[in-house]
């Protein structure tokens, strides 16, 4: 199979029958073999009821219903669960990506061995103080942690081969940094292509202002994941064996002093009274705190299962 076209949405109800519509023309001009891949995020509109009355008239068209609300990287990971094609596309159901570039995203997949191809809406129809400069301010920050030379990591429509969608893990809110676990899973060819971006025709956004604030945080964490992620140890336990060191030192230094003193009949001050004490005392427990953090965080990933993230209510067209 050519083509697995991953479409995760929430309430949109008012766009999917045009988005189908033109996503079969553009499969059929060019003769793929394709699935699309509707992933319902728990949808209180009619999104489930038109999906299911794709699938009833095209063997081709497969959907997958969240109980509620989960989230877009859940989606996603469930379609990429799903996906058979030998390159998968993401796009959005509001009719802002244009099914006309996946020809394009496909060829450089295929014949450009690119590993991912991000989209990069380089003109964009959103407002200039909500979105534009928020979002440019967020690419650059990513680039700038990540390593990842893209210009826009929010962009819905993505291209990758279907090796790269099995051996990534997709959780939280991270869909925004598809391209970074890709990186670090070991993907190093990842392209951008510019995009058409389309002012949206129906309904509204469902994504406020929260999102890049939400973003930056993500962005710390994947930094921080990418790092230590699987050997905790290595931070908190450096960190941790620093500080108790320095502690450890400096009590020994105070201990020392007033014993020079009391040798060589000087004065000297309790040790209780040293407010140096109580600072190297509080430095040797944050130490040992620290250590044990990075312990018990090692043996939290030696033993964790994967949790399940989300529960599917209804699927149509899966074997």
């Amino acid at each position: 199979m050519n083509l697995s076209i991953l479409i995760p949405l929430l309430n949109e109800e008012e766009s999917l029958n045009e988005l189908y519509n033109w996503i079969i023309k553009v499969m059929q001009s060019h003769n793929y073999s394709y699935e699309i891949i509707f992933l319902d995020d728990g949808s209180t509109d009619n999104s489930w009821t038109i999906i299911e009355g794709f699938a009833n008239e095209n063997p081709h068209v497969k959907g997958v219903r969240f109980m509620k609300n989960f989230g877009k990287s859940q989606a996603l990971h469930a379609g990429f669960a799903k996906a058979k094609g030998d390159v998968i596309i993401t796009m959005d159901a509001d009719l802002q990506d244009s099914p006309e570039e996946i020809p394009g995203l496909y060829d450089m997949i295929t014949n450009g061995k690119y590993d991912l191809v991000s989209g990069w809406k380089k003109k964009r129809y959103d407002s200039v103080v909500a979105k534009n400069l928020p979002s440019k301010l967020f690419n650059w920050a990513a680039r700038k942690t990540s390593g990842v030379e893209l210009n826009d990591f929010n962009c819905g429509l993505k291209a990758y081969k279907n090796v790269v969608v099995k051996n990534i893990e997709v959780s939280g809110e991270m869909h925004r940094y598809i391209p970074v676990l890709a990186k670090n899973a070991g993907f190093g060819k990842i392209g951008e292509k510019v995009v058409q971006h389309q002012a949206r025709k129906y309904g509204e956004t469902k994504f406020g202002m929260e999102r890049f604030i939400n973003g930056f945080l993500d962005l710390i964490t994947i930094w921080f994941l990418s790092r230590f992620g699987k050997r905790p140890m290595h931070l908190f336990g450096a960190m941790g064996s620093l500080m108790f060191i320095i502690g450890f030192m400096l009590a020994g230094y105070i201990g020392i002093s007033k014993l020079y003193h009391m040798y060589n009949d000087m004065r000297y001050t309790l040790v209780t009274n040293n407010p140096w004490f109580y600072i190297a005392l509080t430095t040797m427990v944050l130490g040992t705190q620290l250590f044990l953090a990075g312990f018990l965080g090692e043996i939290i990933l030696r033993t964790k299962n994967n949790e399940e993230r989300y529960k599917v209510s209804s699927e149509v067209n899966f074997l």
